[in-house]
C-alpha cells in the first residue's frame, strides 16, 4: 500500500518527462494534518482521564473530520492527512475520503521536516484538535509565507497549532532539538530556524483541548456562540 501512496503522492523526480521545473512559491500549496488514528485508549490521553476514554475519542474524531472539512472545501491548496501509526494509512482514507501518507519514524520534528520536504511547494502542517482552526488561518499562513520561510501559528500554552514551510525546505537543525510538548516548544522552534531565516509568528492564539478544563471552556465558548447565532438570525 505504501509503495503506491508513494507513486501517487511525491513529486515526479527531476529530469522525469512529466515534471516540469518551478520556483517552489508558485506552485500549489499543501496543507498537512498531521493525526493520529482514531483508537480508543491511544488518542487525548490526558483527555480521556478527565471525561473518559469513549467520550475522548468522540471529540477528536468530530473535531479531525470537521477540520478536514472545513479546509478541504478550499481549493487554492491541497489538503492531506498525514498519519500515524503508518499501517493505518488505507483506513484513515477510506474515512476521511481525503489523500493519505504515513508520517514515518522519529520525533515530531523529524516527522514534520520529512512531511513538508516532501511536498512540491508551499506546506504548513496543522495539528488535528484544534477545534477553532479555520480556513482564515490558513489563507492568513499562505500569505506570510510569501515573504517568509518560516510561519507559525501561536497557542495558548507556547507551543503552536501550525507550522508554515515556503522556499526554504527544512534543512540543518530547523524542527531539531525541540522540547516538544512543553512551553518551550515555539520558542525552540523559531530558534532552530537559524538566524538568516525569516520567521514569522501569526497573531491569532489559538488552543487545543488536552485536558477537562480545555473541554468545558470548548463547550461554554461554542455554546455561546451558537446562542449568539440564533439570537442574530431571530432578530432578521
Amino acid at each position: 500500500m505504501h509503495q503506491r501512496v508513494r507513486r501517487h503522492l511525491w513529486p515526479p523526480r527531476s529530469g522525469s518527462p512529466h515534471s516540469v521545473p518551478k520556483a517552489r512559491s508558485t506552485l500549489r500549496p499543501t496543507v498537512l494534518v498531521f493525526a493520529r488514528q482514531p483508537v480508543i485508549g491511544t488518542v487525548k490521553t490526558r483527555l480521556a482521564a478527565d471525561i473518559g476514554r469513549v467520550e475522548a475519542l468522540r471529540f477528536y474524531r468530530a473535531t479531525l473530520a470537521g477540520l478536514l472539512r472545513r479546509l478541504a472545501s478550499d481549493r487554492t491548496w491541497r489538503t492531506m492527512l498525514a498519519v500515524t501509526p503508518d499501517h493505518a494509512c488505507r483506513a484513515m482514507a477510506r474515512t476521511f475520503r481525503v489523500p493519505v501518507m504515513p508520517q514515518g519514524a522519529g520525533d515530531l520534528g523529524m516527522r514534520m521536516r520529512r512531511a513538508a520536504g516532501r511536498q512540491p511547494g508551499p506546506a504548513l502542517i496543522v495539528g488535528s484538535d484544534v477545534p477553532d482552526l479555520e480556513a482564515s488561518h490558513v489563507r492568513a499562513a499562505l500569505a506570510a509565507l510569501r515573504r517568509h520561510d518560516f510561519v507559525f501559528g501561536p497557542a495558548a500554552d507556547g507551543g503552536y497549532w501550525l507550522a508554515g514551510f515556503g522556499n526554504r525546505r527544512p534543512a540543518g537543525p530547523a524542527m531539531l532539538n525541540v522540547r516538544w510538548s512543553t512551553s518551550a516548544a515555539l520558542a525552540d522552534s523559531v530558534r532552530s530556524a537559524g538566524p538568516r531565516a525569516r520567521v514569522h509568528v501569526l497573531a491569532d492564539v489559538l488552543a487545543d483541548v488536552d485536558d477537562g478544563g480545555g473541554y468545558v471552556r470548548h463547550l461554554a465558548l461554542h455554546s455561546c456562540r451558537h446562542q449568539r447565532g440564533r439570537r442574530a438570525g431571530s432578530a432578521t
